[in-house]
């Protein structure tokens, strides 16, 4: 076996909020092979989290020494909380000849390419933003003001993704089904 073919695969998936990213991420585990990336995070777990399989649960001290480091495949802070991806676990389980999905912004994607710049990047993307503003709108747990505030994000998130020349592959989420497939193809034709 050459050594192309025993070295895993580094898969980093994103897209703007209510894109469909995490339900396409969850069918397309189902049905590769892929483990899914565990983040760390600043923040207290919430009720049912567990340390080590929802999140790495870290303080801020740790989690400073780590991006200082270089330990984090990348990282941002959110809301006042930090989040990122510890390296150590995903090259290893990449280098052992796992493949490995990334669910992250597409900033954190950018960090990525700059260390990893052979994985696969893959934006999902909205067929347009009156469907995407549909979507937000039908999960009933924003007000107009926030679907707002996300629009405008997503608008910025696509323009960044797309300038960046990180993202090879976009699939426009129009049909679930379709864009599962399409994301399949993508992480198995590299």
């Amino acid at each position: 076996m050459n050594e192309r073919s025993e070295k895993g695969k580094l898969i980093v998936i994103t897209g703007p909020s209510g894109v469909g990213k995490s339900s396409i991420v969850s069918e397309v585990r189902r049905r590769t092979d892929a483990e899914f990336s565990v983040s760390a995070t600043t923040r207290k777990p919430r009720p049912g989290e567990r340390d080590e399989v929802d999140y790495y649960f870290i303080d801020r001290d740790t989690f400073g020494r780590m991006v200082d480091a270089g330990e984090m495949l990348e990282w941002a802070e959110v809301f006042g909380q930090c989040y990122g991806t510890p390296a150590a676990p995903v090259l290893e389980a990449v280098s052992g000849g796992k493949k490995v999905i990334l669910e992250i912004d597409v900033q954190g994607g950018v960090q990525v390419a700059r260390k990893v710049p052979d994985a696969t990047f893959i934006l999902i993307a909205p067929p347009n933003m009156t469907e995407l503003k549909d979507r937000l709108t039908g999960r009933g747990s924003e007000t107009q003001q926030q679907i707002d505030k996300r629009l405008g994000e997503a608008e910025n998130e696509l323009r960044i993704a797309r300038e960046s020349g990180v993202y090879t592959h976009e699939i426009i989420n129009d049909d679930l089904e379709t864009a599962i497939q399409k994301v399949v193809v993508a992480i198995n034709q590299e």
